[in-house]
């Protein structure tokens, strides 16, 4: 009986120690952190320190760790959201095409190789930037993307539920 129980522990104990590092905590990846001269109901990303600030209140805001555009590729400027949904479907735009032709023209949303996540929300301007979750959550902290906005796919799910269409988005250097 010993036995059974310490390989059931060491089992329990193998699994938490996988999850905890392979699927990282949203409540470790979002924080309240003061942030002046925002509107509430505001999104800010600051490019730069890989960040996105979703202003809740007077000079406060939660904070999420993100993947932002690779050299070349990130953008700068105020957008609103236009479109929100849950596990999209995904066509690569022309030039990621371009750079992989065997991709897909339409990756189904829920597929492990649709680099949306569980959620985006499209930004004004062409639909060409989306604020999105992700099948690989290592690329979040990185400069990584073609001009998106990177999250956990936890969350993405929380922002999700905070905004609504027309949120004001800033994007800054």
């Amino acid at each position: 009986m010993n036995r059974l129980y310490s390989s059931v522990l060491s089992l329990v104990t193998i699994v938490f120690v996988t999850l905890v590092i392979i699927c990282p905590s949203s409540s470790r990846a979002r924080e309240i952190v003061h942030l002046r001269g925002y509107s509430e109901g505001t999104i800010i990303v600051k490019t730069s320190r890989r960040r996105l600030y979703y202003v809740v209140g007077v000079d406060t805001a939660i904070r999420y760790p993100v993947g932002v555009g690779k050299a070349g590729m990130a953008w700068s400027g105020t957008a609103y959201i236009q479109g929100k949904y849950i596990r999209p479907a995904w066509s690569p735009p022309e030039m990621i095409k371009h750079e992989n032709p065997k991709i897909p023209n339409v990756i189904p949303g829920g597929s492990s190789a649709n680099p949306m996540g569980d959620a985006a929300m499209i930004l004004s301007g062409g639909g060409e930037y989306a604020i999105h979750g992700t099948n690989n959550p290592k690329s979040i902290g990185g400069f990584v993307s073609h001009g998106c906005i990177r999250m956990y796919n936890a969350d993405i799910m929380d922002l999700y539920e905070r905004v609504n269409l027309g949120t004001k988005v800033v994007v800054l250097p």
